[in-house]
């Protein structure tokens, strides 16, 4: 189906969702009257959020030097009903990659850094599986996406590490693609970068931004620290699907992934950030960032292959690339320039146009939603004079296409699991400490005659039988999900080592009978 034919569907919810009564807390936060090319804006942005049951989101447009509109809509906790508004803090996850490139500029600028330095030459205790491609990773290969590392994002999602004690275990990445070969997106080299900064600064990645980029820009109620945010209040909570229903989870502090995706920050916030971009490194009339900097962050730096969905949805796209911390591609003849992100169940998607002098952003509390790109494209469309589609009904239909997908894979699994098998041995034969050169140690513990597995604090799952030596792990932390583990007997039945689904191969400490 056409995107012609599809216009006007952004009130069809997904097949089976219920709208949680969201229509009683959609009120808007008003700040402004909707600038003429945005007439309608609202009604659509509440509508839309009725239809991907998104409890509270903020936006914020830019044109020239100026934040033409900025508000916030619906709440930012489903429990308490408090409003969202444009200045209510959301995490915005990977679009805090901007800053890390735009912090490494700063030094560019200042000639204290190249973008083609080899890391090694400001981290020089830093190591990957490869000591030809250690000596020869570069800052730009940091930025761009194509060191060829296994990703691993569990080492700051899951595991119990700071930043030190990640970048320490990146010697244990494993090599999955060759050296500046392909796009492979990675937030522990991003991390890297962060950190590059920070040392080369002399004020560590998170005091940098703090002074050099939010200070400068008037971006007062943002921060690269969930403690400062959470005290600064007005802050989201965060919200995911549990059994199908939008819920409110835990806030969990992920600034480990510092230069990948710890910023907190808000509409009004960004659209300063915006604003510098669109003044090509200017800001009030301040130079923040040379000419040839900015041009270089939005240089295409590694191409990007284009899908069957975005070739249907954007005919006349010529190129996708990625830029420094930046995607970078056409659209209607002029370059877009744009990130996604998320975290913490939150999911922000910011964007702008340099010829025509407009950007956007988009933060809402829920995870997994791509209403945020499609707002972007509904807005860019609006400013740029172009015949509205209603682009949160086709990326709505693309994602009750992948919940359909999911829900048969779902089924697929079921289907091929083994009846009538048990496992090889007692359970308190499973227990006991297994290890992994990147992750370190999880432990398997007999409980009540159940085995549970404990890795970190709070990831802690009940073990329950599959087939034969595979068990279903149930995270109990709400909106963790579930994962599996297959356990490794050798000749004597004894257990000798795991599998956990999205962590990797652990191997029993001790002897292979647990002893010792």
């Amino acid at each position: 189906m056409s995107v012609t034919a599809r216009r006007s569907r952004v009130a069809n919810a997904a097949p089976g969702l219920a709208l949680l009564g969201l229509s009683v807390v959609l009120a808007a936060s008003p700040l402004q009257a909707q600038p003429a090319p945005l007439r309608g804006l609202d009604a659509y942005v509440e509508q839309a959020m009725k239809a991907w049951e998104v409890p509270g989101l903020a936006l914020a447009v830019v044109r020239g030097d100026s934040v033409i509109y900025a508000r916030g809509y619906g709440v930012a906790d489903l429990v308490t009903g408090t409003p969202v508004d444009e200045n209510t803090l959301f995490a915005i996850a990977s679009t805090s990659k901007a800053f890390t490139a735009a912090a490494l500029g700063l030094l560019v600028d200042e000639g204290k850094l190249s973008w083609d330095d080899p890391v090694t030459k400001h981290l020089p205790g830093f190591q990957l599986a490869d000591p030809w491609i250690t000596a020869n990773l570069t800052v730009r290969d940091l930025l761009t996406h194509r060191a060829g590392v296994a990703r691993q994002d569990n080492i700051w999602i899951a595991a119990p590490f700071d930043r030190d004690e990640i970048l320490r275990r990146t010697r244990h990445l494993e090599q999955v693609s060759p050296f500046r070969a392909h796009y492979g997106y990675n937030n522990i080299m991003f991390l890297t970068a962060g950190e590059v900064a920070g040392k080369v600064s002399g004020l560590g990645w998170d005091e940098m931004v703090a002074q050099r980029l939010f200070a400068p820009l008037g971006m007062t109620r943002s921060t690269t620290r969930t403690s400062v945010a959470e005290s600064r209040g007005n802050i989201v909570t965060s919200h995911t699907r549990v059994d199908g229903k939008v819920t409110p989870v835990g806030r969990r502090n992920y600034d480990n992934i510092g230069g990948a995706g710890a910023v907190f920050s808000s509409a009004r916030d960004m659209g300063q950030w915006l604003r510098l971009h669109l003044g090509n490194g200017t800001y009030a009339g301040d130079s923040i960032l040379s000419r040839a900097v900015m041009a270089e962050i939005r240089h295409p730096q590694n191409p990007l292959r284009t899908d069957s969905v975005a070739r249907r949805l954007f005919p006349d796209t010529k190129f996708r690339a990625y830029g420094l911390g930046w995607n970078v591609q056409d659209y209607r003849g002029r370059t877009l320039v744009h990130h996604s992100g998320s975290i913490n169940y939150t999911r922000t998607h910011v964007g702008y146009i340099p010829e025509a002098g407009i950007g956007f952003v988009a933060m809402a509390n829920l995870s997994s939603s791509d209403l945020q790109m499609a707002l972007m494209y509904r807005v860019l469309d609006a400013l740029l004079g172009a015949a509205a589609t209603d682009w949160s009904g086709e990326y709505l239909a693309l994602a009750q296409r992948g919940n359909e997908r999911s829900a048969q894979s779902a089924r697929d699994l079921d289907a091929a699991r083994l009846q009538g098998t048990a496992p090889s041995l007692e359970a308190d034969r499973y227990a006991g400490t297994f290890t992994n050169a990147l992750y370190g140690d999880l432990r398997v513990r007999e409980e009540g005659g159940r085995l549970v597995l404990d890795y970190a604090p709070e990831y802690v799952g009940d073990l329950e039988h599959w087939h034969h030596d595979t068990f279903r792990v149930v995270w109990r932390r709400a909106g963790f999900g579930r994962g599996f583990v297959t356990f490794s007997l050798d000749q004597r039945a004894r257990i000798t080592g795991l599998e956990l689904d999205g962590f990797g191969s652990f191997r029993r400490s001790g002897s292979p009978d647990g002893e010792g």
